[in-house]
């Protein structure tokens, strides 16, 4: 029995993640980080909520820590803000963590993720990637899921289009492409982290529409 700290549960992942978590004979205690109280209860569930700004590092305690942050442009605003939930939130939470034993840290970043990418977005994810695995975890799990689908707080036109043309030519679309559901991504994250993986292993989304 484990415990496990969820970062960005009240996202797409984060959300089906945190519900597995529970349901989960491997862990005895669920933490959630949050800006805001969210609608659940559990006896193992431990919500706190926190400024991200100003983290509180010694309440990141746990055994495995799932990041599921992330955002968009649009809704960031700017890339000041994309590039402080995408890189220096996760990378936070990592070093305290790490700092506080943490021996797995498992976290979402994307299909395309390189640091020498012209495209912001994907260098973003590729830095992040680089700056989690300079730390050394005893056990670093990296998921690259290409478009999401499933029903999001905040829904993403974007996505919504781009999932109805890949459903279309889903047959002739390499698996590492086609749209996986947040769900199975969840459900990649809490079975990898029961496999006993040591060092640093990525999945791409191909890989994940296994789970």
């Amino acid at each position: 029995m484990k415990t496990a700290l969820v970062v960005g549960a009240s996202g797409l992942i984060g959300k089906h993640l945190t519900h597995k978590l529970l349901a989960s004979q491997y862990y005895n205690k669920v933490t959630i980080i949050v800006r805001k109280k969210l609608a659940i209860e559990h006896q193992k569930l431990e919500q706190l909520v926190m400024d991200f700004d100003n983290l509180d590092a010694s309440k990141i305690v746990a055994d495995d820590i799932f990041c599921c942050l992330g955002t968009t442009m649009k809704q960031a605003g700017s890339k000041d803000a994309f590039y402080k939930v995408d890189f220096t939130y996760p990378l936070n939470f990592a070093k305290a963590g790490l700092a506080n034993g943490t021996k797995q840290f498992l976290v979402i970043t994307a299909m395309g993720a390189d640091e020498k990418s012209w495209i912001y977005y994907n260098r973003v994810k590729g830095e992040i990637e680089k700056a989690l695995s300079d730390l050394h975890f005893p056990t670093l799990i990296i998921l690259r899921p290409s478009m999401l689908a499933g029903e999001r707080e905040n829904p993403r036109m974007g996505e919504k289009i781009g999932q109805v043309v890949m459903d279309f030519f889903a047959p002739l679309i390499p698996d590492n492409y086609k749209v996986i559901a947040g769900e199975k991504v969840a459900q990649a994250m809490l079975e990898l982290a029961q496999k006993g993986i040591k060092n640093k292993a990525i999945f791409e989304s191909g890989s994940l529409q296994k789970f």
